[in-house]
């Protein structure tokens, strides 16, 4: 790999293009102008075992030589690493915690949807399989990459019962996903982001779940019928390098959309989490509770138990100036209940 065009080592991101994680991170490094490799061939998940991480992608390589993987963790690193460098956490702390807020929905919540969507109906899993093994190596022998397509597709449909893809819970993920799009869409109209003209945090973890569903099959066909400026939203944010913009003003009232993205995590994702700590701290073997007026039920996840105390610790970090301006919005979105 030919590093010479760069002064100094840059950053190596590896992932492939398949992986919503991935092309978060790959956003995010090119928004914020930081010199980096994409490596996006082979198997990713070996340089992670390799270097005794969990086997989670992708991963980052830093100048100096340190691996880690995990997206959010990276993007908080990346902050330390280049301090006031187009920063994609808002200045204002009550803002700063509901773009943290909007990027966990997105990772933990909208990647229910895509992965929904691209193991349950046929056509997605059919291309999904396709664009994962040749992501892995474009020239595989044809046994082989039939193989490998196969068992890929074993697994990942083998595990959508686990995180909650289920026929039960499909009118719920599904329903969730026309929301977002039709709220997002309205919203991308008026303000070219999130919060502001200049992309946030959550817009980047609702951009690397999004960006897969506008490429697999179905959900890309609604996404294109429903909300073609959430499509185009995608393709702008995939490379924002050349966005400068400011942030909304914080003593501004919240624009309505950016609301009502708050009010629908607080009916689906929060009181999921709550649910799934309830499950872990009772040893249940399931998370059953009513979504959107509609059953909704998987088994507990560890890692979602972890965000849920993530989120209520940091909201309980921030101090009282900060909570008075931002309680009332939580309150209002029906968010509080589940993160005091």
């Amino acid at each position: 790999m030919q590093l010479m065009l760069f002064r100094t080592a840059p950053y190596i991101l590896h992932g492939f293009n398949p992986s919503p994680y991935s092309v978060k991170m790959r956003a995010i490094l090119r928004h914020r102008r930081l010199p980096f490799v994409w490596d996006a061939i082979g198997n990713p998940r070996d340089i992670a075992v390799a270097a005794n991480l969990p086997p989670v992608i992708p991963i980052l390589r830093f100048p100096d030589g340190r691996l880690m993987n995990d997206s959010t963790p990276l993007a908080y690193a990346l902050e330390h690493e280049h301090p006031g460098e187009r920063s994609i956490i808002p200045d204002d702390s009550a803002h700063a915690y509901l773009s943290d807020l909007l990027e966990d929905f997105g990772d933990e919540w909208v990647t229910k949807m895509m992965f929904h969507y691209r193991w349950y109906y046929a056509a997605d899993r059919a291309f999904a399989q396709t664009w994962i093994i040749t992501s892995r190596n474009p020239v595989m022998a044809e046994a082989e990459r039939r193989a490998g397509m196969q068992a890929f597709n074993d697994r990942q449909v083998g595990r959508m019962t686990l995180v909650g893809c289920t026929e039960q819970n499909r009118p719920v993920i599904e329903e969730s996903y026309r929301f977002v799009l039709d709220t997002l869409d309205r919203h991308v109209r008026k303000i070219p982001f999130l919060f502001g003209s200049r992309p946030s945090l959550a817009d980047f973890g609702l951009f690397g779940q999004l960006q897969i569903l506008s490429v697999d099959p179905t959900p890309m066909a609604e996404m294109r019928e429903r909300a073609a400026d959430v499509y185009c939203w995608l393709l702008r944010l995939d490379d924002a390098s050349g966005v400068e913009g400011a942030w909304i003003d914080p003593k501004a009232p919240l624009p309505g959309t950016l609301t009502a993205l708050l009010r629908h995590c607080g009916e689906t994702y929060l009181p999921f989490l709550a649910a799934n700590t309830r499950a872990l701290q009772e040893g249940s073997e399931e998370v059953a509770l009513d979504i959107m007026g509609r059953p909704y039920a998987q088994a507990p996840f560890r890692y979602q138990g972890k965000c849920h105390d993530a989120l209520r610790r940091k909201l309980a970090a921030l101090p009282g100036d900060v909570r008075r301006r931002l309680d009332p919005v939580l309150e209002q979105t029906g968010c509080i209940r589940y993160l005091a």
